[in-house]
């Protein structure tokens, strides 16, 4: 079976479609209910209720590794990933008796977490070669050279806040 150059292209343009077409939605974060019904009916007192959500990780393109004049590798040579992520809300909320020493003052305790977006990323590899460029004044052959090696800092970057309240 021969190929053509036109029959290629359409290949890739059919395989792009079907990529772009089978890409899920992702979800920024899975709510869960915690469920605390069995400390009520075991214990006997009113139990708390717990709301919040699971993040899910979306990992992000890596960052493009940049050549520079006089170095033989680029840099950074593995490159750092970024992820993201929403720390969902979360509500605890649990009721509070007798907080001034009477009945009438029986009130609920709550801790809020609004969600927050949270931006990591990966250490990346910074690698120098032990050679230098081609120097003329060595005929064209490189130089020797002390080999860098290196890690780039890893990042965090998120502003989570809690509220608490008494109703």
């Amino acid at each position: 079976m021969k190929m053509t150059a036109r029959g290629s292209i359409a290949a890739l343009m059919t395989c792009m479609a079907a990529a772009g077409a089978a890409t899920p939605a992702v979800a920024d974060s899975v709510p869960v209910g915690v469920p605390l019904d069995a400390v009520k009916t075991t214990l006997g007192v009113d139990a708390p209720r717990v709301a919040t959500a699971v993040p899910v990780p979306v990992v992000g393109a890596p960052e493009v590794p940049v050549h520079h004049t006089g170095d033989l590798l680029p840099s950074p040579i593995l490159p750092s990933m970024p992820i993201t992520t929403q720390l969902g809300s979360t509500l605890v909320g649990t009721p509070v008796p007798n907080l001034l020493g009477d009945p009438k003052t029986d009130g609920e305790g709550s801790l809020e977490a609004p969600a927050t977006d949270v931006l990591a990323r990966t250490p990346g590899a910074v690698v120098g070669a032990p050679l230098t460029m081609p120097d003329g004044s060595n005929y064209g052959i490189p130089n020797l050279t002390t080999p860098k090696l290196g890690l780039t800092a890893p990042e965090l970057i998120g502003a989570p806040s809690a509220l608490l309240g008494l109703r």
